[in-house]
């Protein structure tokens, strides 16, 4: 069956102008072009299409989707088993997050008592979850497993006013780095490493510059991470936050 641009983006729930973008990158272009101009896609592309919103699902950037449909070796079995496991984490993740806020409703009408330490729990669970669902394994690779079962455990036993300051010095973090990208200033620079430095503190069972040092560098090696603060605090912020670590230990 083939589906012009407009039935296509209805069938799949997005725009046309997302596939005619989606055609300009050279991400998912038609099986072919009508005499009148119209793109016309078929089986195969809507097969793509699929994997691309997966992927878009678990918010890959678009680069990084070209890359691995590109790649020879690209399973599509594979990466649908790949994409089922994700999904199943993070049905875990919303099903944590959903019996807290049961919870909460009901020591709001004052049906049960719910603890401080409860109302946090899922929150920092969330957050493991996360952290080994997308850079599980290159961060045990390139720091063992022993290092990061104790960073775990670490966040695991968060208090709340712990929860409170990481997410305060996050903020803070993109708020400076958003700043950089205008103005690069020895002050913010130095602000930007401290208050990167200080949110590792809550993370890691101990500091070392080494390690501060190779975590940056993997910020820019890994588009996922580069991806992360770029997105939050505008592009290259990863860079930013990259270049005022290398300047206060190098």
């Amino acid at each position: 069956m083939e589906y012009t641009i407009q039935k296509l983006a209805n069938l799949a729930g997005v725009s046309s102008r997302t596939l005619r973008y989606y055609d300009e990158i050279g991400l998912l272009k038609p099986a072919r072009v009508s005499s009148n101009g119209y793109r016309i896609y078929g089986q195969e592309q809507v097969d793509l299409l699929q994997q691309i919103l997966f992927y878009r699902e678990m918010e890959v950037s678009l680069p990084a989707i070209k890359e691995i449909l590109a790649n020879p070796e690209f399973d599509e079995k594979e990466a649908l088993k790949a994409h089922h496991a994700e999904l199943l984490q993070k049905e875990k993740r919303l099903k944590r997050l959903i019996n807290t806020v049961e919870k909460t409703l009901q020591a709001r009408e004052g049906k049960i008592m719910m603890s401080n330490q409860e109302k946090f729990e899922a929150f920092k669970e969330d957050l493991i979850a996360q952290n080994e669902q997308q850079y599980g394994s290159e961060i045990r690779e390139k720091y063992g497993e022993a290092e990061i079962e104790k960073s775990n455990q670490k966040v695991a036993h968060m208090s709340e006013a712990d929860y409170e300051k990481v997410t305060q010095l996050e903020a803070h973090l993109v708020e400076v780095l958003k700043e950089l990208q205008s103005e690069v200033t020895e002050d913010l620079q130095h602000d930007a490493f401290q208050t990167h430095k200080a949110w590792l503190g809550y993370f890691w069972p101990s500091y070392s510059e080494e390690a501060h040092l190779g975590i940056v560098e993997m910020y820019l090696a890994d588009e996922r991470f580069t991806a992360y603060y770029d997105e939050k605090a505008g592009s290259g912020a990863a860079k930013r936050l990259h270049d005022a670590v290398q300047n206060e230990l190098r």
